[in-house]
């Protein structure tokens, strides 16, 4: 994206490599395989160009520490996640755990949370507050998602909860951190704070939705995934309002959906115009995050935040 060309990621990647470093072998060959794998590192991109919206294009002190902070956020929680969900691979790697085993894994996920509260000792309280609140709702996003599959308690306001935590928490901490490190007018953090959650849910429904209706070859990995594990992404509770509903929950059910059982759904979704259903949520979520920007004044960085937003309704992985 074009965006990026105005991030400094080169500094980024310098300052997440020096903050990652350990004495300890496996924690140091875990932190380099992150900087190495890369990402499109989205995150840490709205972080800065949050910022430098709010300053009329200027960097804080702080910014590349803070970015690195989220990224921090991000990936311990990706390392966890893995391990829960019993990953193979991750950015076109093998995963930590089995490389290393559950314990280096989690274990170096928790160091990344360490040397992030370290990061925050230097900058303002508030931040600490705000990176705790995201964290606990990451952990709460996770233990929900299970939870509805264990009770089959399947709906609209669970899901929206599960991705929130899962995706859209660390999205709206983001966007909001740069405004608590720059003590911004309320009205200004408020509309960071939107523009993060609405671009996190429609990233994460875009991801959702690319699991079950995506090409295989294009997204890198089986289809199904999400279906196979017993969870109802946005299509999958669509489905379960019509004709069709009692068919997909006995499949959910099983929580051990098969390839025909995969496909029998991704039929239906197209032949109800689900899918076409699922987009426009997508598109109203990237429309109504962007729509949040215009609190802040105009400036190119605005632009590139509203471009990014606009992006997650094209994204194909």
């Amino acid at each position: 994206m074009t965006a990026v060309s105005a991030v400094p990621l080169a500094e980024f990647e310098a300052r997440l490599r020096e903050v990652l470093r350990s004495k300890v072998e496996f924690i140091e060959v875990i932190g380099e395989d992150l900087v190495a794998a890369g990402g499109k590192r989205v995150r840490p991109a709205i972080t800065y160009l949050a910022s430098k919206a709010l300053s009329g294009g200027e960097q804080h002190l702080f910014d590349t520490d803070l970015a690195v902070c989220v990224e921090l956020l991000h990936s311990a929680s990706l390392l966890h996640d893995d391990l829960i969900d019993d990953s193979d691979t991750r950015r076109g790697q093998e995963t930590a755990f089995r490389k290393f085993g559950n314990v280096v894994s989690v274990m170096s996920g928790d160091f990344m949370l360490s040397r992030l509260l370290v990061l925050l000792a230097e900058m303002p309280p508030s931040l600490t507050r705000a990176f705790g609140l995201a964290a606990s709702a990451v952990c709460e996003g996770e233990v929900l998602q299970f939870q509805v599959a264990a009770y089959a308690d399947y709906s609209l306001d669970n899901y929206l909860q599960v991705i929130y935590g899962k995706t859209a928490a660390v999205f709206e901490l983001a966007a909001r951190a740069p405004a608590l490190l720059r003590s911004a007018q309320g009205h200004l953090t408020e509309a960071l704070e939107t523009y993060g959650r609405e671009y996190g849910l429609a990233f994460q429904m875009q991801d959702d939705l690319l699991d079950l209706m995506g090409d295989e070859a294009t997204i890198g990995k089986p289809v199904g995934g999400d279906l196979r594990e017993g969870k109802a992404t946005l299509p999958v509770l669509y489905l379960l309002e019509g004709e069709s509903g009692d068919e997909v929950r006995r499949i959910l059910e099983r929580r051990a959906a098969q390839t025909g059982d995969v496909e029998r759904v991704r039929e239906l979704v197209a032949a109800q115009g689900i899918y076409q259903r699922a987009r426009d949520e997508i598109v109203r979520r990237a429309e109504l995050a962007i729509a949040a920007l215009h609190r802040l004044p105009p400036s190119p960085d605005r632009d590139r935040l509203e471009a990014y937003a606009a992006y997650e309704v094209q994204r194909v992985r």
